[in-house]
C-alpha cells in the first residue's frame, strides 16, 4: 500500500483542494500519513498569492527534500508540488528544483493525483531527466457535491467552495492569471454537498469562492462579466443559495466569506436578514477608500458606493459584524490616500479588519508601475493602521462585555462566536468542561484586545481562596 503525507498551505480554498486529493487517494487504496517519515510520498500543496506565500511554499518544498536525504529508507521517497505556485511557475520550478521535486501537478490535477502517484512508481525516473510536469494550461476544474473529498477541518465546521476563479480586474491580483475565469457550481449540488456535511455533524458551513456574491452570474445570458455593481433590487443565486441551505433541518451556522463589494445587492441583504442560520456577519474586502486607489486597483467600486453599501448593510442586518480588508503602500498612494483610509476606518468601526502591505506581484499590472512605496514606508502605514483598528477592536470587544452570546466551542478551552471565521478572528475562552464541537450560551465576563472572556450561562466564577499571611 502507498502511503502519502500530504502538506496544505495558504487559504481555505487551497485546503478544500487538499482535501480532495485526500478523497480520492483514500478511494484509491492509497494510505494517508501525517508525518513524512512514514510516506512513500510528500505533497506540498502550496501557495502563490504574495512573496510571503511563495517564500514559504518554497521553504516547505526544501525541507521535504533534505529530510528525504537524510532518511535513508526513504531516498526512493517521491515529492510532488501542487497547487498555485506550481499552476503559476511550473515551467521556472522545473528548472530551479530540477533535482528536488519528482512531479508537478496543477489545480485541475487534484482529482487524478492517485494516478499521477502509480506512474511515478511505474517507471523509474532516469538520472538527471526534468520533473514530471503534468500542468496543462489554465485551469477549468470545478468540484461538485459527488467529488470525493477528505475534510481535514475539525468535525464541527466545514468549507464549501461554491465556486472557482475569478472574473475581476483587479491591478494587485495574481489570482484570475492562476485560477482562470470564474465558474460556479450549481445551487443544487452546493445544497446536495450541505445536507451531507450537516447530516455529518457539521455545525458550520463556510462558503468560499474568490468572489461569493459573483456566484450564478457567469451563467447570466445579459452581461455575465459586467464591471459595475449590480442592480441593488434584483436577486440572485447567492440568495436562492442562501434560503435553501437555510431550509434544511438542523442546528447549525451558514457563514458568507469573500464577497466583492460591487455585487451586494439590498436582496442579498434582505436575504440575510430573513435567514436565521445565515450567521450575522460578513467578509467584504474593499482593500480601500480613496476613490484615487480604487481607480488604479481597479476595484470597480468608488468610495461613495462603498459608504453607502456599509451604511444598508448595517440598516438591513442589525448587529451583523463587518469583517474587511486594506491594503497599504499601493503604488501611487498618498499621504493624503492613507490619512483618508484611517478617518474612514475611525468613522466606520469595522468590528473585523486585516491589512496587507502591497506585494509587487510579477505578471500584474500595479507591479509594472513607476510608483513603487519604499518597504519603510509601507511598514510605516501599516503600523498607523493596525495600531488605529487595535484602539476600534478593544472598543469593539467591550460593548460585548456582559452580553450573553450563542458560541461554537472549537477546542477546549475555545469558542467562537457568530462574528469569528475559524483562523482569522477573535477567539471567545471559556472553562475547559465546555464540550467540543457544541454550541453553547456563554455570558461574556471580560475582553483583551480582539478575545473575549466567558462563562457558560448560569455558571459563576470560581471563588479562589487566599491564605492569610501571618502577622
Amino acid at each position: 500500500m502507498i502511503k502519502v503525507s500530504l502538506v496544505s498551505l495558504g487559504c481555505a480554498k487551497n485546503l478544500v483542494d487538499s482535501e480532495i486529493m485526500v478523497g480520492h487517494l483514500l478511494k484509491a487504496g492509497m494510505a494517508v500519513v501525517p508525518e513524512a517519515d512514514g510516506a512513500d510520498v510528500v505533497i506540498v500543496n502550496t501557495c502563490s498569492f504574495i512573496d510571503s506565500s511563495k517564500e514559504e511554499s518554497i521553504n516547505h518544498i526544501l525541507a521535504a527534500h533534505q529530510s528525504r536525504g537524510m532518511r535513508k529508507k526513504r531516498k526512493d521517497q517521491k515529492l510532488i508540488v501542487a497547487g498555485c505556485m506550481a499552476q503559476r511557475f511550473s515551467g521556472d520550478l522545473t528548472t530551479s528544483l530540477h533535482d528536488e521535486v519528482d512531479a508537478f501537478i496543477g489545480l485541475d490535477q487534484v482529482t487524478t493525483i492517485a494516478p499521477i502517484i502509480e506512474k511515478l512508481f511505474a517507471h523509474e525516473r532516469e538520472s538527471h531527466a526534468a520533473p514530471e510536469n503534468f500542468i496543462a494550461g489554465r485551469s477549468t476544474f470545478i468540484p461538485d457535491y459527488d467529488t470525493p473529498r477528505f475534510r481535514l477541518t475539525p468535525k464541527h465546521f466545514a468549507y464549501v467552495k461554491i465556486a472557482e476563479g475569478c472574473n475581476h480586474p483587479c491591478t494587485f491580483c495574481i489570482i484570475p492569471q492562476i485560477r482562470g475565469r470564474h465558474r460556479s457550481r450549481t445551487v443544487a449540488s452546493v445544497v446536495a454537498e450541505a445536507r451531507q456535511l450537516v447530516s455529518e455533524g457539521v455545525k458550520e458551513l463556510n462558503l468560499i469562492s474568490q468572489d461569493t456574491t459573483f456566484f450564478g452570474m457567469d451563467t447570466w445570458e445579459q452581461s455575465p462579466n459586467s464591471r459595475t455593481p449590480v442592480d441593488s433590487s434584483r436577486g440572485t443565486a447567492l440568495t436562492t443559495l442562501l434560503r435553501e441551505l437555510n431550509a434544511i433541518e438542523g442546528d447549525f451556522w451558514i457563514r458568507l466569506l469573500y464577497t466583492h463589494p460591487a455585487h451586494w445587492s439590498d436582496e442579498l441583504i434582505r436575504t440575510i436578514a430573513e435567514c436565521p442560520k445565515v450567521a450575522r456577519y460578513i467578509d467584504i474586502p474593499l482593500q480601500h477608500i480613496s476613490d484615487h486607489m480604487l481607480g488604479l486597483m481597479q476595484r470597480e467600486t468608488s468610495s461613495a458606493y462603498i459608504r453607502n453599501l456599509i451604511a444598508r448593510i448595517r440598516a438591513g442586518v442589525p448587529g451583523i459584524a463587518v469583517r474587511t480588508t486594506f491594503i497599504v503602500g499601493f503604488p501611487g498612494e498618498t499621504d493624503a490616500d492613507v490619512d483618508e483610509l484611517c478617518d474612514f476606518i475611525r468613522e466606520t468601526k469595522f468590528e473585523r479588519l486585516g491589512v496587507f502591505r502591497y506585494s509587487q506581484e510579477e505578471g500584474t499590472r500595479a507591479a509594472k508601475r513607476d510608483e513603487q512605496i519604499p518597504k519603510k514606508t509601507k511598514e510605516a502605514r501599516w503600523h498607523r493602521v493596525m495600531a488605529l483598528q487595535k484602539e476600534i477592536a478593544a472598543e469593539v470587544s467591550q460593548r460585548y462585555v456582559g452580553r450573553t452570546l450563542r458560541v461554537l466551542v472549537e477546542e477546549p478551552g475555545v469558542a467562537r462566536g457568530e462574528a469569528d471565521a475559524p483562523d482569522i478572528d477573535g477567539r471567545v475562552y471559556l472553562p475547559l468542561t465546555v464540550p467540543v464541537g457544541d454550541f453553547v450560551e456563554v455570558k461574556i465576563t471580560g475582553c483583551e484586545d480582539y478575545d473575549l472572556l466567558a462563562l457558560p450561562v448560569g455558571q459563576k466564577p470560581a471563588i479562589r481562596k487566599v491564605a492569610r499571611q501571618a502577622q
